[in-house]
C-alpha cells in the first residue's frame, strides 16, 4: 500500500488551514510515518503535481489522500476520520496482530 497526502497552497500563497490541521493531527496521533509522500496542489500553478492529481481523481477538497492498494486499486479519501478508520487503523491492527503472533513463541503454527 502506498499513501499520498495532497495539501493545497491557496492563490494568495498561504497554506490551506485545513491541510495544516490534518498534518498536525497525523503527527499528534502518530500516523505521520504512514504517509509515503506529500504533494502540493498550488492554486497559483494549475500544472503543479497536486493540482493534476486533484483533476485526475476529481478531488474537489483538500487535503485528500490517495491510497494505492497492493491489488492495483486506488481509493481517494477527502475525510480525515474516514481515512484513519478505514486505512490507518486497519493497517496498524494487522501489523500489531502479526507482531503479536511472532512474539508469542508458545503458539504452534500449522
Amino acid at each position: 500500500m502506498n499513501i499520498t497526502l495532497v495539501k493545497k497552497i491557496l492563490a494568495d500563497g498561504t497554506p490551506c488551514r485545513k491541510c495544516a490541521e490534518v498534518q498536525e493531527r497525523l503527527q499528534k496521533e502518530g500516523y505521520i510515518n504512514s504517509i509515503d509522500r506529500t504533494v502540493i496542489a498550488d492554486e497559483r500553478d494549475p500544472d503543479s503535481e497536486g493540482m493534476q492529481l486533484a483533476k485526475q481523481y476529481q478531488a474537489e477538497r483538500a487535503p485528500f489522500f490517495i491510497v494505492e492498494h497492493d491489488n492495483d486499486e486506488t481509493t481517494i479519501y477527502t475525510v480525515y476520520l474516514k481515512f484513519v478508520n478505514e486505512v490507518l487503523k486497519q493497517a496498524t491492527s494487522e501489523t500489531d496482530t502479526a507482531k503479536e503472533m511472532l512474539e508469542n513463541h508458545d503458539l504452534d503454527f500449522l
